[in-house]
């Protein structure tokens, strides 16, 4: 897995010497863009709604009042810790619903892009074709649907695992993890559906490289911390570096 990681780390800076070679930035800037008010949009609902909803929880539990009854400072600092890795979990959460629905809206242009790149790659042509065309967004449609009903069943328990002194502070890393994988996998089924692998073959292609979709991920998060610019690139970087660790991983036989 870790060498897997590696190549898809490595796929994120070819990927940008790929893009500026081949002058594809109209395929990066214009979805980036429509990527980047959606990401302002989800942190927007999320700062009006998540303090409501931890003190809901906390009040409809009975926590809050027992803390209050219990007056020691030791159990009140582990509460603000625990406060601290629920916000993290709620904020991935709202990042992973926002994510998949860009990714369901994005799919005609991330499907073309991936097929772009291949293109160039293997010096392949790829006619158009409406019906293809129809057929990657039903497909992109149903893994985003299928990715985040998954997601939210693991996020529903690594939630009530976050209200648990001590064991709940590695919630966050679990949770941004496995948002990771999710993402990766959503990127690599682009190339898994080109080369006619049904859903259930591509959801255990992905399984046998987890490492290529975490990594995948991992970078695609990282980039957020780049204020405007990460945002506007990571979502096509993420297209790209993807099939470019495919194919780098195909060369290095470590594909199964």
């Amino acid at each position: 897995m870790l060498r897997e990681i590696i190549i898809a780390f490595q796929s994120y800076r070819d990927a940008h010497f790929f893009i500026k070679n081949n002058r594809l930035w109209k395929w990066i800037i214009i979805p980036g863009l429509i990527y980047m008010l959606m990401f302002f949009v989800g942190i927007y609902l999320f700062y009006l709604t998540s303090n409501t909803a931890i003190k809901f929880v906390l009040q409809a539990s009975g926590i809050k009042a027992w803390l209050d009854n219990m007056h020691d400072s030791w159990l009140n600092f582990i509460f603000i810790l625990g406060q601290i890795m629920v916000h993290l979990i709620l904020l991935l959460f709202y990042f992973s619903l926002f994510k998949f629905l860009f990714l369901i809206i994005g799919s005609p242009v991330f499907a073309y892009l991936s097929e772009k790149t291949e293109s160039i790659i293997e010096g392949k042509e790829y006619p158009f074709s409406f019906k293809k065309l129809i057929t990657d967004i039903i497909r992109g449609v149903r893994i985003a649907l299928r990715n985040i009903v998954w997601q939210s069943v693991y996020l529903l328990a690594i939630f009530i695992l976050s209200f648990i002194p001590i064991a709940g502070w590695i919630a966050p890393m679990v949770a941004l993890f496995m948002e990771c994988y999710y993402l990766g996998f959503s990127m690599l089924d682009y190339n898994s559906e080109r080369n006619n692998l049904s859903y259930s073959q591509s959801v255990e292609f992905v399984g046998r490289h987890k490492g290529l979709a975490i990594g995948n991920g991992m970078v695609f998060y990282l980039m957020h911390t780049i204020p405007f610019i990460g945002w506007i690139f990571a979502p096509s970087y993420a297209v790209v570096a993807a099939t470019l660790s495919i194919l780098k991983a195909r060369k290095k036989q470590i594909l199964i």
